[in-house]
């Protein structure tokens, strides 16, 4: 089990939010509407994003992280290395 799997829900409501918002940003470019509108919709749906992503971040350090922790050995090196890797990537973006 994954360790977001109790706010599934949760986060498929709010991907799908986002999906409406990149759809809402799709007509307004085909309805020409004015640039700043539509980057100021583009920086609420990147905000939106980067929120899942910071949950989905803090539970996969809640729950894999700490479990291979503390089973110890080279999978904990890994998760951890894991995790840094992805926080790095997030941070970049």
């Amino acid at each position: 089990m994954r360790g977001y799997a109790s706010g599934k829900d949760d986060y498929l409501k709010r991907l799908r939010r986002i999906e409406g918002q990149v759809r809402g940003l799709q007509r307004m470019v085909e309805n020409d509407e004015y640039c700043i509108d539509v980057l100021t919709q583009i920086a609420a749906s990147t905000k939106a994003l980067q929120a899942v992503s910071l949950g989905l971040l803090d539970e996969h350090l809640k729950h894999c992280v700490a479990e291979a922790l503390s089973e110890g050995g080279e999978n904990a090196e890994a998760k951890v290395r894991e995790a840094s890797d992805a926080i790095a990537r997030l941070v970049r973006s």
